[in-house]
Formats: C-alpha cells, structure tokens, sequence
C-alpha cells in the first residue's frame, strides 16, 4: 500500500502553495520522549467568548514521517477555501505519523474484519494527547469534535470513534476499515463512509461489512460507494457539496 499511496501523493493532488500551507501552524508535541508533528489552522478570526469545532485529519501511508509537511499533500485545501473558512470557522488538526508506524496496528489488505487492538497505537495515543491539550488551551467545542481520514487514516478514523466515542460529534473515514464488532461503541456517532468499487489497496467491503454493522447496531450512517473508482476516493469525497455541512451541523447530546 506504501507504493501506491507514494504514487498517488505526486500524482493524485496539486501541490498547496507555501504560502497557503504556512497557515496551518508548525508545531512538535513531546511526551515521554516521543514526539509527534503537527499542522494547526486555526479559525480566520477568533471571537472573544466563543468557541469552535475541531476538525482532526488523519493522513494515509504516504504522508508518514518527520517533516511536518506532507501530512497536507490530501485534504489541507479543502479547510482552506475562502468559503468554507468563511462558512466553517473550525480549527483543523493535521497530526504527522512517523514512518513503520501506524495511526491503528493492523493488516491493512484483508478482506474481512480485524480485531481492534487493545491499546492505541503510539501515534494515535499522542494525537489523543495533543487533543487533549488544544481542548485546554484553545477555544474549542469539546461537543464538536470531528474526525475525518483516507487509507491508513480512514482505519484510524474508525480506531479513533471506537476508542473515545466521548469525544466524537461525527467522522468521515474515506477508504478505511473498522473492527465490525465495535460498532456498538459508535452506534451514537454519526457517520459518513467512502470508498471505491474499484480499490484493491483496502477492499470496498471493508467499509461495506462496518457500514451494514452499524445499521444492524442502530447506527446513523451515510455510504458513499463511487463505480469504477479506486483508491483514490477521497478526490471524490472531498467534492461531495453536503460533505462539510453535514458534518459541521453535528453535535454531542
């Protein structure tokens, strides 16, 4: 999957400008000797008094490493766009997996469901973290908390509801999978699912079987399946026009 998400980095997107991705904040958080980069884009104008959503983006495998810079090669402009940062004032989380890591330690190829493991990953437990400390720290509604992901982050998108559901208004995981047992956990969250018929890196069931466990758990959740589309779904995805509406209209009871 590395190969194919590496091709797809170069080729899938065009390339921010320096100047738009600088507007997303640089920063390194530390805990235990391990540290984990991060892009923050904070709302165009800040309120006295009020607070915003955050939106938390977790990257695919070819966006891994230390630079703190491709995590925004796929999703990054979407939070961008004068009218969406008009219409959506949000503060927007890009965290940076390093490199043999994983946002959830699993066999990203397998046909059916896998067991969740136990514990969060490393990354995923200091992106909890680094949550946890903008929650403190800045004006943010802890009752709109969204999560969106593609590939190795879609997996993370589902990982992340299952394991703090508390903290979860709504998630968007593109051409993901889930451990379909856990959907009892996140049967109150809505949900808005993507994938490919075509994609042969993470197999559209796997989005499909999750999909059809929440239904089954009592669940709210939206699919978006596109004909002959492979891995890259989240081209699409990102265009859905009810997308960003959607999602920003989500709140914790």
């Amino acid at each position: 999957m590395r190969k194919i998400a590496l091709v797809l980095t170069l080729l899938g997107a065009p390339m921010l400008q320096a100047q738009e991705t600088a507007k997303y904040e640089k920063h390194v958080f530390e805990k235990n000797g391990q540290k984990l980069p991060y892009r923050l884009l904070k709302p165009a104008k800040i309120e006295d008094g009020k607070k915003y959503p955050l939106v938390l983006f977790l990257h695919g495998a070819g966006e891994r490493g230390d630079n703190n810079e491709a995590q925004l090669v796929h999703g990054s402009g979407l939070f961008l766009k004068p009218k969406n940062r008009e219409a959506y004032p949000a503060f927007v989380l890009f965290p940076q997996c390093p490199n043999n890591k994983r946002w959830v330690e699993v066999d990203w190829g397998q046909k059916t469901t896998h067991k969740q493991p136990s514990e969060p990953s490393l990354p995923m437990g200091l992106t909890k973290a680094v949550v946890d400390e903008l929650i403190k720290d800045q004006p943010i509604d802890s009752k709109r908390i969204y999560v969106m992901g593609l590939s190795m982050g879609g997996f993370g998108t589902w990982d992340w509801a299952a394991r703090y559901p508390e903290l979860t208004a709504a998630i968007a995981p593109i051409c993901g999978g889930a451990d379909d047992s856990t959907a009892e956990k996140l049967k109150t969250i809505p949900a808005w699912a993507f994938h490919g018929t075509d994609d042969t890196a993470v197999w559209p069931q796997r989005s499909r079987s999750m999909v059809d466990a929440l239904k089954k758990a009592g669940g709210t959740v939206r699919y978006s399946e596109y004909e002959k589309v492979g891995h890259f779904s989240w081209g699409r995805a990102f265009d859905e026009p009810e997308l960003l509406p959607w999602m920003f209209a989500q709140k914790k009871q």
